[in-house]
């Protein structure tokens, strides 16, 4: 058995496939010992799937909402330089809107969440959206990365407790049969 484990760039550790059961099963760690073990490493996985599944999907939705504002900064900006004001709906609740004559200012303020909202020059927030942007771009190739990492793992984890459990039951076999001889 592998003393090191191999991990991918994030850390997520690589499983040993089983060429030879005898090398994971003993008499100091029988089958159904070994099963379990890969059982509970099969269920972490799922577990980091499951998390990394929920990951992507925040970052799914969160990316098209940041090109949004990035849209609308360059629209701002358009608008401002054509000395133009902006007439537009915005939502006061959830059925109830209200027409707003947007003046020409030169900022914008940010909702960067945990009820903090600041002011910023159109150039700082498109320099800060844009970070955004990839920071959550390369973080979402970074999760699909990890999830097709993951399902190898499990697979690999699944063809390991199958060989083991097949191992098991022939040397079972082999134990009845040469009990009754």
């Amino acid at each position: 058995m592998a003393t090191k484990m191999d991990a991918n760039p994030r850390g997520i550790p690589k499983s040993p496939f089983v060429e030879r059961v005898e090398d994971y099963v003993s008499d100091a760690e029988p089958a159904d010992v070994v099963l379990r073990k890969f059982q509970e490493t099969i269920s972490k996985y799922k577990f980091m799937e499951v998390n990394m599944l929920q990951r992507r999907k925040v970052l799914e939705e969160k990316i098209p909402e940041i090109e949004k504002t990035i849209a609308m900064v360059d629209f701002l900006v358009e608008k401002q330089e054509s000395d133009e004001p902006v007439y537009t709906d915005y939502e006061l609740n959830d059925t109830l809107y209200a027409k707003a004559k947007v003046e020409a200012s030169g900022t914008v303020y940010l909702w960067l969440g945990a009820n903090v909202m600041l002011e910023y020059t159109f150039e700082e927030a498109k320099d800060l959206l844009s970070s955004k942007c990839e920071t959550a771009k390369t973080s979402l190739r970074n999760t699909i990365e990890d999830l097709e990492f993951l399902r190898d793992q499990i697979t690999t984890m699944e063809v390991n407790t199958a060989r083991v459990y097949n191992w098991d039951v022939k040397q079972r076999r082999l134990a009845r049969e040469q009990a009754s001889n």
